[in-house]
């Protein structure tokens, strides 16, 4: 796999852009719920299941501007005490589940309310998004709506706007997280997709499973090693290499630092019906 090499001056000024700071400040006007239509367009995963699916269409929908935060959070937690910290069953959240707050149902005044929430589970990320009335979005629509620069919607071709991403890769944030908001939004209006933390996806677990598993008989189903790389349909995108290793690495009761999420819905059809 190839390593992000060192950052080039043309670069550093976007670089900045991606790179969360420390320090604790408002966003412009960030909102619950506050959504962008995202596509249609198309995915190309990094590992198509077959030759037919090397490129995956995806309808438009709706997608949330920004990171579901602390205080969003704790409002779902207070209306549904099911979810407070100490309170899932284990099957549905680790030990560090809410870890960073300092009581069942709140952060607390040394986490921002701000700062997307962080420490939750697949399964509290779903039940949220469910009472939200939206769903996480798929592995496809996360990954076409990361795809956007702040000038282009599709910039995959871009090596200074990868580049750029790289470097918070190789880098994450190890300090508290700042508010969401304080970056550029892309150009489908979508802000804090690189730079801040990872996000959940509702098939997270859909991509390097062996061809025992997609027959049902299980087996080593998160195959991610030097050999399935060489399947890989770009072998240099350091990235997208990253994203997938993480979702393969994840189990829906997982929680971590820099693992949040947001919310997708998905928008009807001229005709009324489901797109």
């Amino acid at each position: 796999m190839k390593r992000p090499t060192a950052i080039r001056p043309g670069i550093a000024l976007l670089a900045a852009l991606f790179i969360s700071a420390s320090a604790f400040a408002e966003p412009a006007t960030p909102v619950a719920g506050v959504q962008r239509e995202v596509g249609p367009g198309v995915y190309r995963p990094l590992y198509p299941p077959s030759p037919r699916e090397a490129v995956v269409p995806v309808v438009a929908f709706a997608l949330d501007r920004y990171p579901v935060t602390n205080e969003d959070y704790a409002r779902f937690v207070r209306a549904n005490p099911s979810w407070k910290r100490g309170a899932p069953a284990r099957i549905l959240a680790d030990e560090s589940y809410l870890a960073h707050w300092t009581s069942p149902d709140g952060p607390g005044p040394d986490v921002s309310p701000k700062a997307p929430v962080v420490r939750v589970s697949w399964f509290a990320a779903k039940a949220y998004c469910a009472f939200a009335g939206a769903r996480l979005p798929t592995e496809a629509e996360w990954e076409l709506a990361a795809m956007a620069s702040p000038t282009q919607k599709d910039a995959s071709a871009d090596k200074a706007f990868l580049e750029a991403i790289s470097v918070w890769y190789a880098r994450p944030n190890k300090g508290p997280l700042a508010p969401v908001g304080r970056g550029p939004a892309n150009a489908w209006g979508i802000s804090d997709l690189h730079g801040l933390i990872w996000e959940w996806v509702s098939d997270f677990n859909s991509t390097l499973v062996t061809s025992d598993a997609r027959e049902g008989s299980g087996g080593d189903r998160m195959r991610f090693c030097g050999a399935s790389a060489l399947g890989a349909r770009d072998t240099t995108d350091y990235v997208k290499f990253m994203r997938v290793a993480l979702r393969g690495s994840l189990r829906a009761d997982y929680t971590t630092s820099l693992l949040g999420f947001r919310c997708a819905k998905t928008l009807p059809r001229p005709d009324g019906g489901a797109r």
